[in-house]
């Protein structure tokens, strides 16, 4: 079972920017001596506690910081951006980085109407998404001689391009186009077992794969004991209720208790929300994420962790590695 990351380098309270995009590379560098797979940034705006939003550019800067590890985009929110200008970046980094660069494509806009404005993109671009990625793959396939344009760097470089969703409509798509899935369970599970018998079931083979490829994402705290990693997931619990209750910031400090953090209307829903999880000690750890292999039958995980402390965030992918036994 291949293991990998998905990072939105949080910016936890009481630090920068600057300083989560620099724990986000050591963490890549740290990841690939420990065995990872793949490292993926996600695309978010207007999210003071999310330094990624400048996807490209950063996975340019761990891919540089990396020899070997995967680094790609989970994902690039398509309706942001028009599909040519993403050839051309994504083919300027897998010509930089051939055979390691991948390009996860989501449907959601990463913001909100503002964001979309700011962005001068509009409100409807999530009706195009299926002919953006026929376009966007289009422009990283080989030379087509009919073609009014060509993405130079890109085209040739048949950069892997993933599907990412959280409801049927993507599992859906991916199956139809015959490209890998990944499902976003790490905070919206509610329509995780449909999708997954969705994609398998109608997964047409073609070009981009003989058979379908499915990454179930997991929530991972790993720490030396259950009681410390449940304490550290806090952080992770709060941040999200605050989204939900519409007061998104950075990432909160861990807090003995929850309770008098987070409103008793609203925890049970952000507890179900972030239940596709793994948290505890590393043996606690080892034991879901097998539950997990073993109900939902993943080609791959990737793991995210929304941990306040950059060190405990390291410890916790470093446990995760070694109890799951990944080479070095």
């Amino acid at each position: 079972m291949q293991l990998s990351i998905l990072d939105l380098a949080p910016v936890p309270e009481g630090s920068d920017a600057q300083t989560a995009l620099r724990n986000s590379i050591a963490l890549a560098q740290a990841a690939e001596g420990w065995g990872y797979h793949r490292y993926w940034l996600a695309e978010h705006h207007n999210m003071e506690g999310i330094a990624s939003a400048a996807t490209a550019i950063l996975i340019g800067q761990i891919a540089a910081a990396t020899r070997t590890i995967r680094v790609g985009a989970g994902g690039i929110m398509l309706p942001n951006h028009a599909p040519y200008r993403v050839a051309e970046e994504f083919g300027t980094l897998a010509t930089l980085f051939p055979g390691r660069i991948d390009l996860g494509l989501g449907r959601a806009p990463g913001g909100d109407g503002a964001v979309m404005q700011a962005l001068r993109r509009g409100l409807g671009g999530g009706d195009r998404f299926p002919d953006d990625v026929l376009e966007l793959i289009g422009y990283l396939g080989p030379r087509r001689s009919d073609a009014p344009v060509h993405a130079h760097p890109g085209e040739g470089t048949q950069v892997p391009v993933w599907i990412l969703g959280s409801s049927l409509y993507g599992a859906s798509l991916a199956a139809a186009f015959g490209l890998p899935y990944a499902f976003a369970s790490h905070f919206a599970p509610a329509e995780l077992e449909g999708a997954i018998d969705l994609y398998r079931s109608r997964f047409q083979p073609g070009p981009w794969g003989d058979a379908p490829r499915f990454m179930l994402a997991v929530n991972v705290i790993a720490a030396p004991t259950d009681a410390e990693a449940n304490y550290l997931r806090t952080s992770a619990l709060q941040a999200f209720a605050r989204l939900r209750l519409g007061r998104p910031g950075k990432l909160p400090p861990p807090v003995e208790d929850i309770h008098a953090e987070v409103p008793a209307t609203i925890l049970p829903a952000v507890e179900r929300a972030l239940s596709i999880a793994a948290i505890g000690a590393p043996q606690t750890v080892r034991a879901r994420l097998e539950a997990l292999i073993a109900k939902y039958q993943p080609d791959e995980l990737i793991l995210t962790g929304q941990i306040h402390d950059a060190e405990k965030r390291r410890e916790s992918y470093r446990l995760t590695a070694e109890v799951m036994g990944l080479a070095n």
